[in-house]
């Protein structure tokens, strides 16, 4: 039996990694600013913040951590303090990594993201390509990664990088695309939908960072589905077997990103640089490194998270709409100027 640290356990992906990890039979401390909702006799749940090195001090003293799961970020759509996403995400990465040092912890796994990136690269990415992030998520999970790599000569870290992480129980900007095939309405894709995105499941993430604990030394790894569709194809997938009436409609690229980029700049639309680009551009990850190296392969395609992760709210959705204090991806996250296009499909 081991225990881990888990930063943002309470959140989305964080809960589903805690799980799996508790179901191994391990012990599990959790810090995050949110409640915990699960409950478990190996599972120790603190509500605080990761800027605190006090407190992470005092936890290290009162358990002896075999590894650190740096989960815990703030989002840009779901924060308007930028100097609160930011020392979070990046004074926050260094405490927990100076604790692993500290402590003499001897593994780190930490959650990255491709928000490291804003352009198409005509290919996949690999793990070599330099991050150029446009906007602020972006900008402090990259100086998130440059500050663990000062430490990599008192832990073993592994950065693994992720795409938009899909499951069920996901919600946040993708419950705004659930409840348009909820109710039957057209589905909006910018430019004929023709971009494929990559996207990855939260259970293939968490297996990614239970086998990075028996792999040695420091990596980066990117993970992301396989066999990845078009933006349009995903959604045609998910509507066919919703069976609510829900159609793809087609917006012109160059108007549509100007729409985005204009209500997002008035601070109308939650749809931020991240998601111009998913909407409307190609991204992929190259995976073949991790998978070379750890033996992981990923087990969902786009189409079969998204209809999980549809499924879900269709189940929930009343309960959904009433809830608070819970992370960003586990309550739906507000229109905005986007209602105006639900009114016209």
């Amino acid at each position: 039996m081991s225990t881990f640290l888990v930063t943002g356990g309470s959140g989305f992906f964080g809960g589903i990694l805690q799980r799996k990890l508790l179901d191994a039979g391990h012990r599990v401390v959790n810090i995050d600013l949110q409640p915990d909702e699960q409950t478990h006799e190996r599972l120790t749940s603190i509500r605080g913040d990761i800027r605190d090195v006090k407190l992470l001090e005092k936890l290290a003293a009162e358990h002896r951590f075999d590894a650190i799961f740096h989960c815990a970020a703030v989002l840009a759509h779901a924060v308007k303090d930028e100097n609160f996403l930011w020392t979070s995400n990046v004074d926050g990465t260094r405490n927990v990594a100076a604790l692993a040092k500290s402590a003499k912890i001897p593994k780190l796994v930490s959650i990255s993201s491709n928000c490291l990136w804003a352009q198409n690269h005509g290919r996949p990415v690999t793990e070599d390509d330099a991050p150029a992030p446009v906007e602020i998520y972006g900008r402090s999970k990259w100086e998130g990664e440059k500050i663990l790599r000062e430490f990599t000569g008192d832990t073993d870290v592994t950065v693994i990088r992720t795409p938009t992480i899909i499951e069920a129980g996901r919600l946040g900007l993708l419950a705004i695309l659930f409840e348009f095939i909820d109710e039957g309405r057209k589905v909006w894709v910018v430019g004929g939908g023709k971009n494929v995105y990559q996207w990855c499941a939260a259970g293939d993430l968490a297996e990614a960072c239970t086998l990075a604990l028996g792999k040695s030394g420091s990596h980066v790894f990117n993970v992301g589905s396989d066999d990845v569709k078009s933006m349009a194809d995903v959604y045609r997938s998910v509507i066919a077997r919703a069976q609510t009436g829900a159609r793809v409609a087609s917006l012109p690229r160059g108007p549509a990103i100007l729409g985005m980029k204009l209500a997002y700049a008035l601070k109308m639309s939650p749809l931020g640089p991240y998601q111009y680009r998913m909407i409307a551009e190609d991204f992929v990850f190259d995976t073949s490194r991790i998978k070379a190296a750890l033996g992981w392969r990923p087990t969902l395609t786009n189409e079969d998270m998204l209809l999980r992760a549809y499924e879900y709210y269709r189940k929930n959705r009343a309960e959904i709409e009433g809830r608070t204090d819970v992370s960003a991806h586990r309550q739906a996250a507000s229109m905005g100027v986007i209602r105006l296009l639900k009114w016209l499909s």
